[in-house]
């Protein structure tokens, strides 16, 4: 009975986001057990407290570029778009053009660059972070970073990653390879 629900929740989501969970129902059907243990990272992948959400996305779109370059992000896309995020601001993190971001998504987005660089830059904008919105909003962006990690490694590990794709933002299609780090955060990470 509990498999069958979960089945009719994963159809009415890839319907609503036009997006293919195959491999999330590859786990449902392959153990309970495995599924039950993942569904969670669902749930914290949709954490926000504290933080505006044009911010809160541009760091989980920053996250799944890193990541992934196709399926992924335009689910996020998607998502962010459905909840109200402008397709201008998008496609300024895309274009990484902080000046059109503002400041609240431009830190964000900063932290999130660093984070994912490992880059001891990190310290000072989340000390940023937590003077602008509180500790609340650093946990927040924290568990979706994380998460953005975990959906990519799932597909391609169970042999679901596709190639680089489109991205539709906005109704407009743009060519996105998977997100590279600037040199600057590369080099200070190394």
């Amino acid at each position: 009975m509990l498999k069958w629900i979960a089945r009719r929740r994963l159809a009415a989501f890839e319907r609503a986001f036009d997006y293919d969970a195959s491999y999330i129902r590859e786990v449902l059907d392959t153990s309970w057990k495995a599924f039950s243990r993942f569904v969670p990272v669902m749930k914290m992948s949709s954490h926000r407290e504290d933080i505006p959400l044009d911010a809160w996305y541009a760091a989980k779109v920053v996250a799944i570029r890193s990541e992934d370059c196709g399926p992924c992000t335009q689910l996020t896309v998607t998502m962010a778009e459905r909840e109200g995020v402008s397709a201008r601001l998008l496609r300024a993190v895309f274009d990484n053009d902080e000046k059109a971001m503002g400041p609240d998504v431009t830190l964000a987005v900063r932290y999130a660059r660093a984070v994912l660089a490992h880059d001891l830059e990190a310290d000072g904008l989340r000390e940023q972070i937590v003077v602008r919105w509180g500790q609340r909003a650093v946990v927040s962006l924290a568990l979706s970073i994380a998460a953005a990690k975990v959906y990519p490694t799932m597909k391609y590990a169970l042999g679901h990653g596709q190639a680089c794709t489109r991205v539709r933002i906005g109704g407009a299609e743009t060519r996105v390879a998977a997100q590279t780090l600037p040199s600057a955060v590369r080099e200070s990470a190394a």
